[in-house]
């Protein structure tokens, strides 16, 4: 009895001293810390912004109270000038902002209980990594039910004959209406493409439409779905493999590039040289994966990174590519494998896998919410808005309306029949009454033209659905602010973060890029910031076919200008030369690199996995210089931009003068100690 009498007290001194705290806090946060200009701003103003960017994140550097007031001060003036110049007046500005408003707004149309429950679904399949083909018939969603019944039974047709052990490509080809199933021949705006046979290679969640994932899902490997209806049609669905997921993938590869139209002797010729590469790679245990790439890849865009693509997932790139990583270890090269772009080594350099749920949990949420399976828990925050809100229907108005309506309604051409009571309620939500006016006006916004078949009131009644469900959605919008304080401070903080953005652009960014004099005069006075390292200009010139690789040196040594060299051979029909003149820094070019830099200097580097030759001369050296503006336009162009922000920020602070109570800065600081 005694210790239960004890607990009490604590419970009541621990309540009591928490009041006290709380008042004080309260107290404080209302108290002005500082003014700008004629604004007075709260303690609470500046806490809830510094709490929220400095207590919360363990990435982004912690800065102190001091710090960060000076941030704040410039931050708040930006946008009183901002607003001062009528910029939240602009059309752009308010669409821009009512877009991230839509965006801000959809956590709160969402069940948390349903969400939850398709959060922990799209993580279980996230987990595996799914290989399928399909076999598509096409049936548009808004179909007539004879339609639908014509295409779910050729689809269960193709599945009988699949399960009877026809081949399941073939019947891709056969049946399939999409277009990726079947070879395509050369035109003159596209190359000829290779068919799928209805093979969509590997895919994950949120890699197809949900109820398409859904049904792969179910499907066990090796078996074949039964049809599985979607927007685009009816799907059958064979389910390849099911793996573990490898998540974002971090791969390198030497591509040999193939014409789609390629002779067998030219295939077997880049195949040949594909296991030369391979082979001298393995003969010095990839150590010279850098120096192969550099010299042997035709994916000119991943040679400056050593061959390293950019990130990617299983949906993102072709099955074979993807076949050959799942049994690779990271550090591994693969043996040359044929796509139909050409032959790949890769090298796979990591793969992240998929985290625990709690580190997956959060990207998840937010692409549960953009997905089409939100509809979900949208139904369920549908009619809780509907209870919370006192909806009520008016059923007698909606059915003499109903029937009051004729075909017109299917011809877009519909009109409220003359003896049709507009004003009548057609249901109530909160304060807000909704009227048979109000839905006529819906109907017309749509004026689209439906196909025979559908009965009037049918699709009468489908309109009046959509039609109430955006009303109370549209309500229940309308008062997020007023109802969830924390939803206003967000939209709050898009609002000024638009409007910097667009003042600065005004002010800074695209006044340094208008201000050419000014932009000259800046790099004029700073020249020594923007300066060359060494460099040489140097003629590569790459042979790739042995039996022109005379006919080049008969030119060099008669002394043809290198500026001139191309037009040479192409005058003398000289093929399989490439020739390049330019300016190289040490790291731009290997061949370069190779060749002693001093005027003059020539090397003849040849291959060793093919019958290439590159020849380098050097035709000059020079020292570090300037740069030219336009050599160095971006880098000015950025710290110009940096010295008007800087003049600008000095006439904002005369504009807007800042008193700070320091009594009340003092009680801030011992907050955050």
């Amino acid at each position: 009895m005694k210790r239960i009498n004890f607990l009490k007290v604590i419970v009541l001194v621990v309540f009591a001293w928490l009041s006290t705290t709380a008042f004080a806090q309260s107290k404080l946060d209302k108290q002005v810390l500082m003014t700008i200009g004629k604004e007075k701003v709260t303690v609470k103003e500046f806490t809830d912004v510094y709490s929220k960017n400095n207590l919360k994140s363990d990435v982004i550097e912690k800065k102190s109270v001091d710090e960060y007031l000076d941030l704040f001060v410039n931050f708040r003036m930006k946008v009183m000038e901002a607003y001062a110049m009528g910029l939240d007046t602009n059309a752009k500005f308010k669409k821009e902002l009512e877009g991230y408003r839509k965006q801000l707004a959809k956590p709160y149309f969402t069940n948390e209980e349903i969400s939850e429950e398709l959060v922990e679904e799209a993580y279980q399949r996230k987990l595996k990594d799914i290989r399928a083909s399909h076999i598509l018939i096409t049936c548009d969603k808004h179909a007539l039910p004879a339609d639908t019944l014509k295409a779910y039974n050729k689809a269960m047709d193709a599945r009988k004959k699949a399960l009877n052990g026809e081949d399941f490509g073939d019947l891709a080809v056969a049946y399939s209406q999409d277009p990726s199933a079947r070879d395509t021949k050369a035109t003159e705006n596209t190359p000829a493409r290779k068919g799928n046979r209805g093979d969509l290679g590997y895919f994950t969640v949120f890699d197809m439409v949900y109820p398409f994932e859904t049904g792969a899902y179910n499907t066990k490997v090796g078996e074949i779905s039964m049809p599985v209806r979607t927007d685009f049609g009816y799907h059958v669905i064979k389910v390849a493999s099911v793996t573990d997921a490898l998540g974002s993938i971090q791969a390198a590869h030497i591509f040999l590039q193939v014409a789609p139209d390629a002779s067998e002797e030219t295939i077997q010729q880049t195949k040949t040289k594909a296991d030369n590469i391979y082979a001298e790679l393995m003969a010095q245990d990839g150590k010279n994966w850098n120096d192969a790439v550099s010299r042997y890849s035709d994916d000119r865009g991943s040679v400056s990174r050593n061959g390293s693509l950019m990130p990617f997932t299983v949906n993102r790139i072709v099955p074979e590519f993807i076949e050959t990583i799942k049994q690779m270890q990271p550090g591994e090269i693969s043996k040359p494998i044929r796509t139909n772009y050409g032959f790949h080594i890769i090298k796979l350099n990591n793969y992240s896998g998929v985290g625990s749920f709690e580190k997956e949990r959060t990207a998840l949420a937010e692409r549960v919410q953009k997905d089409m399976r939100s509809k979900k828990s949208e139904e369920v925050v549908l009619q809780q808005i509907k209870k919370e809100y006192g909806f009520k229907t008016n059923d007698k108005n909606l059915t003499d309306f109903m029937t009051s309506i004729d075909s017109s309604i299917l011809r877009g051409e519909f009109v409220p029949a003359k003896d049709a009571k507009l004003g009548a309620t057609l249901f109530t939500i909160g304060k807000k009454t909704v009227t048979v006016g109000d839905f006529a006006e819906y109907i017309k916004s749509k004026n689209a033209k439906v196909r025979g078949g559908i009965p009037i009131q049918v699709y009468a009644y489908q309109l009046y659905d959509s039609f109430q469900s955006q009303a109370v959605i549209d309500y229940a919008d309308e008062h997020l602010e007023e109802r969830y304080p924390e939803f206003k401070s967000l939209v709050q903080e898009y609002n000024d973060g638009i409007l910097l953005f667009d003042l600065m652009d005004k002010e800074v960014w695209n006044k340094a890029v208008e201000d050419t004099a000014g932009l000259q005069e800046f790099y004029a006075k700073n020249t020594d910031k923007y300066m060359w390292k060494d460099r040489v200009k140097a003629c590569v010139i790459t042979v790739n076919k042995p039996e022109s690789l005379p006919k080049v040196k008969e030119y060099l040594a008669e002394g043809v200008p290198f500026d001139s060299l191309r037009k040479v051979l192409v005058r003398d029909t000289v093929g399989h030369v490439t020739v390049r003149n330019a300016f190289f820094q040490r790291g731009d070019n290997q061949f370069v690199d190779e060749t002693e830099w001093k005027a003059g200097a020539s090397k003849e580097i040849p291959s060793t996995v093919d019958q290439s030759t590159v020849i380098v001369n050097i035709i000059e050296v020079r020292k570090p210089e300037p740069k030219t503006l336009r050599e160095a336009k971006g880098l000015v162009t950025s710290d110009y931009q940096l010295e008007l922000e800087e003049k600008w920020m000095d006439k904002l602070h005369k504009k807007y003068p800042v008193k700070i109570d320091q009594t009340v800065l003092e009680k801030v600081k011992a907050l955050y100690q």
